[in-house]
């Protein structure tokens, strides 16, 4: 019997001071299973995630065990070689996978097997000019992609049960310079690029597969834009700057703050803005955990190659947390964080995998998961959770 449910027939058996004794073991319990509730993150089912091998023009299926975060790799698909798949991103439904091949311009189509092996179907779609990035908008209707040549995003509407692409009326929309990075907030409504050339993000209101840009846009971030983030609240976008300078420190490269206006999108700068490292230099990847208290921003290497940062709710502004920079085994090319809030995942060129870490869910403390990083065989693109 559990303690709640023992207080609760004390409680029904007892009067005077005995239900008094009684009541108050009742409201202990209620604080006690509250408290244990929001200190502990709660354990995530095994489940599965995708990572594009560009190298070895493939798409690889991970299996994820939900008590560690530890990885083992499953299935691939057959290579094909000139593909260079690098975006990937899963329909809702989790029936069909999307791998964007940045060298062939096209785009593969996959179901996804009860076991999570993935199948073609049919022959690949025609994409822009060096499509490199994609996303799936909340409603699982459309796919966005970034096109790096064309200077374009194609946006495609999704057949919910054949996971067939139709390229949209108006698609492709100018999306400026070198568009790279691309990030759709959670209601569906804004889409935001980085456009690493120019130092630039480029917005986007979203609606009915049609993209039409926000006022004042493109935004100046700082040199080599690319990584992007949102809290969970949709209030501010944060955008890595690999590249720029800091004459306050000896580092390179800053994360920009945005506001975002909630009714049309457009993004002003937070005060403060840019936050930086005290060390560390390029950082090209970020991810915000789903309680919206930290940015997790990536470098390459193992020397302070994890910047973390915790969120002001009030303004968005960034301050390092205790002990930031951390010094752990890590890569820019991607970081994720599972939906559960348990573990962070971050794909490095220098192990040949995903490197992952579990955190202090209070103070944002990164700590290696056991075996990290776990080994992809060749350098991954991007990499998509099935949860």
């Amino acid at each position: 019997m559990s303690f709640l449910r023992a207080a609760r027939a004390a409680l029904a058996g007892q009067s005077g001071a005995h239900w008094i004794l009684a009541a108050m073991a009742v409201v202990l319990a209620g604080i006690f299973i509250s408290c244990g509730g929001s200190s502990h993150p709660s354990v995530a089912p095994n489940h599965s995630a995708y990572v594009s091998l560009p190298a070895s023009g493939s798409v690889a299926l991970l299996h994820i065990d939900g008590a560690t975060g530890a990885m083992s790799i499953g299935s691939q698909t057959p290579q094909v070689e000139g593909n260079s798949p690098q975006g990937l991103a899963l329909l809702p439904s989790k029936k069909f996978l999307y791998a964007v091949n940045s060298r062939a311009n096209t785009i593969s189509i996959f179901n996804v097997g009860s076991d999570g092996a993935l199948t073609l179907s049919g022959i690949p779609v025609p994409a822009g000019s060096g499509p490199d990035n994609a996303v799936i908008d909340p409603s699982g209707k459309y796919l966005l992609v970034t096109n790096n040549f064309s200077n374009d995003i194609s946006v495609f509407s999704i057949d919910s049960t054949s996971g067939a692409l139709s390229e949209v009326s108006g698609s492709p929309f100018y999306a400026n310079s070198d568009p790279s990075e691309i990030l759709i907030t959670s209601s569906g409504q804004f889409v935001y690029v980085t456009n690493p050339g120019i130092g630039m993000v480029t917005g986007f209101s979203f609606s009915n597969g049609v993209l039409m840009p926000v006022p004042n846009t493109p935004t100046f971030s700082g040199l080599g834009a690319i990584g992007l983030a949102v809290d969970s609240g949709e209030r501010f976008l944060y955008v890595a700057n690999a590249s720029a300078p800091n004459p306050s420190v000896p580092t390179i490269g800053n994360i920009s703050g945005f506001n975002i206006d909630p009714n049309t999108g457009a993004l002003t700068p937070i005060i403060g803005s840019p936050f930086t490292s005290s060390q560390g230099n390029g950082p090209t990847a970020l991810t915000v955990d789903p309680g919206g208290r930290f940015v997790y921003a990536i470098t390459a290497g193992s020397s302070f190659s994890i910047w973390c940062f915790t969120i002001t709710p009030t303004n968005g502004q960034l301050t390092p947390v205790t002990n930031s920079p951390f010094s752990l085994t890590a890569g820019g090319l991607f970081a994720l964080i599972d939906p559960s809030g348990n573990y962070l995942y971050v794909g490095t060129a220098t192990g040949k995998g995903v490197a992952g870490f579990t955190y202090n869910q209070s103070t944002g403390v990164p700590t290696a998961i056991v075996d990290s990083p776990f080994v992809t065989g060749t350098p991954p693109g991007k990499m998509v959770l099935s949860e």
